[in-house]
């Protein structure tokens, strides 16, 4: 109910947000688990390797490799009027790819906090 409750508010007030402003936040599995679920405007996006990606990723996540040279060019692909929601393993390279969306003018920006670490020790639904 917390969880809920946090994500409400969360997204209640990038809801209220200047047009042009932009908003990030890091959200535990829990709350990143319930936005997917009520939100199917999102853009989920998993910015580990192909590797990592092939061992187990969310359902619905496309693959933006983070060390691949046209990283960049791929996020800009993104619709920046929509939610993007990231995340990686531990939290580093998603927090990294947040920051670069935010510079590039996405409105709402959500990275998972802890990664699919977090995920994983949440027991939450992964994909092959």
């Amino acid at each position: 109910m917390r969880n809920v409750l946090f994500l409400l508010l969360t997204l209640g007030g990038l809801s209220c947000s200047q047009p042009g402003a932009e908003a990030q936040a890091r959200l535990t599995a829990d709350a990143f688990e319930s936005m997917l679920a009520q939100d199917k405007t999102v853009q989920l996006v998993d910015v580990r390797t192909p590797r990592e990606y092939s061992g187990g990723h969310i359902e619905g996540a496309q693959l933006i490799n983070y060390y691949d040279a046209d990283f960049g060019q791929k996020i800009a692909k993104l619709d920046k009027n929509k939610p993007v929601m990231v995340y990686c393993a531990a939290g580093a390279r998603s927090a990294g790819a947040a920051e670069q969306l935010q510079k590039m003018g996405f409105i709402k920006v959500f990275d998972l906090e802890g990664g699919m670490n977090s995920w994983r020790a949440g027991r939450k639904k992964t994909v092959q």
